[in-house]
């Protein structure tokens, strides 16, 4: 009796199982939603002290560190299929003038490096951003902390001249800037490494003398406001309610460093509000504290994917390609690490010799199935969903020659059925990925309609044949 009793219960339960973790997905082929631009990165081209104290006078920068060899496979096996770099003026290039007034190189090769790693990783360009502007414009007279020195019209415009000269500086050297911000995080004054802080007047002003000045310089590159809190921010709050500056800020950018991805599907509307018919973009995404893992590894994909479903935005950002092999803040920032010359310690990461670089593989894993089959300038398709799982995420897209694509998510803690509708019949094949492996063909599916079957901490992706 007993044991039927157990039997019963057993094949209940089992029954339970099959069918509690699924959910049913309609892609709407009539309904598509924003271009997707392409995904960015940043790449840390100086030295920066581990854990982000301060900045040595010595040389550690990628791609300048690496062997031959060990450049090639960065450009060609991580960077491939990103589109913009983020270049940090003032921080990972803070070279100057003779007078402190313009940012250049600081060590010779520097801008050549920076021309190729464009050039063969075929990015379009760069995300050109402050962490501060050159030390004559401070405050202080130095990269690291303080403030404009002054904010009257005339400062502010010889201010404006300069970092126009900037971008024609790194426009000489070979670099395309393709979008453009003013200051990295403007309320942080962090005398740790380079900053430039603004309260929200402050900031105002300034962009007020700057976004025109470069607008008219640069018509094509995207200027965005403000690195921070976007267009909720408080000097986004008064460049909002200026006809005149408004029309020279393309976009609105946001950190939302290291928060659960369900953020942009509970607070949507505080990234979306009072966006003046502007994108909003993450433009930076890392985690400040503790190592990558798991857990997190689900949860980047999912920013991904949220901000391009409940934001509708182009782009979005991870912080650091690579980051040395001795930093410590480097498994939460880096999509990899490299190792230089300089550092003895072989204990540490042991697999990578100096001049070598290896994945960080619960990082890059997040991102790596976008950039394989998330081509630039897809169009996102309206997805129905029978209920909106923070746990199990789908985005989909139409490519530019016209291919569906799918990506799914699954942190439930228990497998997940995706029954998904595609819309028309056609074959999939699908692809999966987890903190420890990368691409693993799972067949081929036919459609329109379809199932797909996650374990737990994994991301897919279907892509039609």
């Amino acid at each position: 009796m007993y044991r039927a009793l157990a039997l019963v219960f057993l094949t209940f339960a089992l029954a339970v199982a099959q069918t509690a973790g699924q959910g049913t997905y309609t892609l709407r082929l009539d309904q598509p939603r924003q271009i997707i631009r392409g995904l960015g990165y940043e790449i840390q081209s100086d030295s920066i002290g581990s854990d982000n104290l301060g900045l040595p006078d010595k040389i550690v920068a990628v791609p300048h560190d690496l062997l031959p060899a060990e450049r090639k496979r960065l450009y060609s096996d991580m960077l491939r299929g990103f589109r913009y770099c983020r270049l940090a003026m003032g921080l990972y290039l803070r070279g100057t003038d003779p007078a402190g007034k313009q940012i250049v190189e600081r060590y010779p090769g520097q801008m050549r490096d920076l021309k190729e790693m464009q050039s063969a990783a075929r990015i379009e360009g760069f995300e050109v951003e402050y962490w501060s502007p050159a030390p004559y414009w401070k405050s202080n007279g130095k990269f690291q902390g303080g403030t404009l020195k002054q904010f009257d019209p005339a400062f502010l415009s010889q201010f404006a001249a300069a970092l126009v000269e900037d971008v024609r500086y790194l426009e000489r050297k070979g670099l395309k800037v393709m979008q453009w911000g003013l200051q990295n995080e403007p309320p942080v004054d962090d005398g740790k490494y380079s900053t430039c802080s603004y309260n929200g007047e402050q900031y105002y002003q300034a962009m007020k003398a700057v976004a025109p000045t470069l607008h008219q310089a640069f018509p094509r590159i995207v200027i965005h406001a403000d690195s921070w809190g976007g267009q909720s921010a408080p000097g986004s709050q008064l460049i909002r309610r200026d006809p005149q500056l408004l029309p020279s800020i393309d976009a609105w950018s946001w950190h939302r460093i290291g928060a659960d991805s369900t953020e942009q599907i509970e607070k949507a509307a505080l990234f979306n509000e009072g966006a003046e018919g502007k994108p909003v973009f993450s433009n930076e995404f890392e985690y400040l504290q503790g190592p990558a893992s798991d857990q997190r590894f689900v949860n980047t994909a999912q920013s991904i994917m949220n901000w391009f479903v409940f934001e509708n935005s182009p782009t979005w950002y991870w912080l650091h390609a690579l980051k040395p092999t001795y930093n410590a803040e480097a498994s939460g920032y880096a999509l990899g690490f490299w190792r230089p010359a300089d550092d003895k310690d072989l204990s540490r990461l042991p697999g990578i010799q100096p001049g070598h670089w290896d994945y960080n593989r619960q990082n890059w894993h997040s991102l790596a199935g976008f950039l394989k089959y998330l081509p630039w300038d897809s169009v996102r398709l309206h997805v129905e969903e029978d209920q909106v799982r923070p746990g199990n995420r789908i985005l989909a897209w139409k490519t530019p020659s016209g291919k569906l694509g799918i990506a799914v998510t699954n942190r439930s803690g228990q497998p997940f059925r995706f029954r998904i509708d595609a819309a028309r019949r056609t074959a999939f094949a699908g692809y999966r990925f987890t903190p420890r492996q990368a691409n693993v063909a799972l067949g081929r599916l036919q459609g329109p309609q379809f199932e797909a079957v996650l374990p737990d901490l994994a991301i897919e992706f279907w892509v039609e044949q």
